[in-house]
């Protein structure tokens, strides 16, 4: 090749390079933990970390006592993450939480709370529990432990008072909790639901089986599927059991759970429970470095 054109090859390579950079956003943004993202088809953003109240039923966060507990939750808020999880099953952590979050700008948090479907009246239960939690209304409602093939059906009564509640902007989002593969597989396909609480990691702890009670590993290949169907039908996922109730004692576990999650199932966002500042600390890089 002549110099010549040897020149004009180079200077054309570097053209076209240059061309090619110009159409990447030259700081393209990482996507972090404390991002805001969209739970399907609602309209509620929630950071991509949440924080739990219902580890082992609440008894780690009620054991912080109310002091340590508020103060716990002001180290999250203040490092970014705006979305608090708890349910009505998790004896005085609605109350905990509440007054943990007293004082904050009502619209800087996301407030997601579970309902036990009972006997009870479905309105005159959601109304209690937005007060027990000293808010005017609550982010997403979902129903608790979903755990048969029939719970569609079986729930209908707790759907429509949601439904109404949700008409008088007391809930701005809806959805379910569910627990085992009978529940599940109803998930993808249900028209009621916005948002589902599903559990994920990549061992199958406590996670998904045939029966909900079975003390086996889940099916993870099956959880997955089902996930995919769910955020391809436009609803919301949040995933729990992260750390596998608490079973993954190692780092690298802990690592590999979050990147399963958002890499290969996909979810929206996840919910730990936490004990100590240095545990929520842990959980932000590991979503980031899940999400990078």
């Amino acid at each position: 090749m002549s110099n010549l054109s040897r020149r004009h090859f180079l200077k054309a390579g570097a053209a076209g390079a240059l061309a090619g950079m110009s159409s990447l956003p030259l700081h393209a943004k990482k996507a972090t933990a404390t991002d805001l993202v969209t739970l399907g088809k609602s309209d509620v953003q929630v950071t991509r970390l949440a924080f739990g109240t219902g580890t082992f039923n609440g008894r780690v966060q009620r054991d912080l006592g109310q002091e340590g507990f508020t103060s716990l939750v002001r180290y999250a808020y203040d490092h970014g993450i705006r979305f608090f999880e708890t349910a009505q099953a998790y004896p005085q952590m609605q109350q905990m939480l509440g007054i943990a979050l007293k004082g904050l700008p009502r619209e800087s948090y996301i407030l997601m709370s579970k309902v036990t479907t009972d006997d009870a009246d479905p309105r005159q239960t959601i109304d209690d529990m937005r007060r027990q939690m000293q808010t005017d209304y609550v982010d997403i409602m979902l129903l608790h432990v979903q755990h048969t093939a029939t719970w569609p059906t079986d729930s209908a009564r707790w759907q429509d008072g949601i439904s109404e509640m949700q008409q008088r902007q007391a809930i701005r989002a809806r959805g379910a909790s569910v627990h085992g593969l009978p529940a599940l597989r109803q998930v993808p396909t249900n028209q009621w639901l916005q948002v589902a609480m599903i559990r994920m990691n990549h061992k199958g702890a406590h996670m998904d089986a045939e029966n909900p009670n079975a003390r086996v590993p889940g099916n993870v290949d099956e959880v997955v599927e089902h996930v995919k169907q769910a955020r391809k039908a436009g609803l919301g996922v949040i995933s729990m059991k992260l750390i596998g109730e608490g079973s993954f004692t190692s780092h690298e576990d802990r690592q590999k759970s979050m990147r399963f999650a958002f890499h290969h199932a996909g979810v929206n966002c996840v919910t730990v429970g936490y004990k100590s500042p240095a545990e929520i600390d842990e959980a932000i890089e590991n979503v980031n470095l899940a999400l990078a």
